[in-house]
């Protein structure tokens, strides 16, 4: 492995009003437009737009809970900080409940018990619109196992433990992207490996998009399901 997960990288009219709220939902540490969050190795990283957001996003963010108690702080200290309630048809039964922060990015305050995110800090999985060939490619990539792998579901994590990734098959999206997606995963080079090399890897294992092209300095790819990255 030559890279690793170093943050997810968010789209935002207002990049340092979100950094506040997501610093305050998670309790963690915010400096300028980038949140540190606890127990998770990647950071939450904002950055500039003037495109506002349409549609749901093809990634969002599942948040833990300790107890019933916990899990209604959570939803409470979101609104509170400027979250709304989210309707995805949700029945009003399911145990975790829907939100959207200040610009309508959604995420899920999950129940307490839930099994698969077990051990997992605040922020128990980035949960992402795709398919098993973005879990095979993304396993591959990062060199995280499985540690889901029922049919089309998979889900990685980092031997180091953490925040998962998960991918929940299709049905995908019926609607095509119109213009890149407000979240993104960035990556980070390692061991003397450069961003060129590493997009070659990348792309050897089913990336797509032209080496070249870039963003903030970052070689800009997508993954097999059309989710973009950044390499640097």
């Amino acid at each position: 492995m030559a890279v690793t997960l170093a943050a997810v990288r968010i789209d935002a009219n207002d990049p340092g009003l979100l950094a506040r709220f997501w610093a305050g939902v998670l309790r963690g540490e915010v400096s300028g437009t980038t949140v540190w969050v606890p127990d998770t190795a990647y950071v939450l990283r904002f950055t500039p737009t003037s495109v506002p957001k349409t549609g749901r996003n093809r990634m969002h963010l599942d948040l833990t809970s300790a107890s019933p108690q916990d899990q209604a702080e959570t939803v409470t200290r979101a609104l509170r900080l400027g979250g709304s309630p989210y309707d995805v048809g949700q029945r009003g039964d399911e145990g975790h409940v829907v939100l959207a922060d200040p610009e309508g990015n959604e995420f899920c305050v999950i129940e307490p018990g839930n099994a698969f995110l077990a051990g997992c800090g605040p922020v128990g999985a980035l949960n992402c619109e795709g398919t098993r060939a973005s879990g095979e490619f993304w396993r591959d990539a990062l060199a995280w196992p499985f540690v889901w792998d029922d049919g089309d579901e998979t889900a990685i994590q980092s031997p180091a433990g953490g925040s998962k990734v998960t991918w929940s098959g299709p049905p995908l999206f019926d609607k095509p992207a119109t213009g890149r997606n407000r979240w993104r995963l960035e990556l980070a080079t390692l061991d003397g490996a450069t961003p060129g090399s590493e997009a070659d890897r990348l792309v050897a294992l089913g990336a797509r998009g032209a080496a070249g092209a870039y963003d903030d300095g970052a070689i800009t790819l997508a993954d097999p399901d059309d989710n973009e990255l950044h390499v640097h």
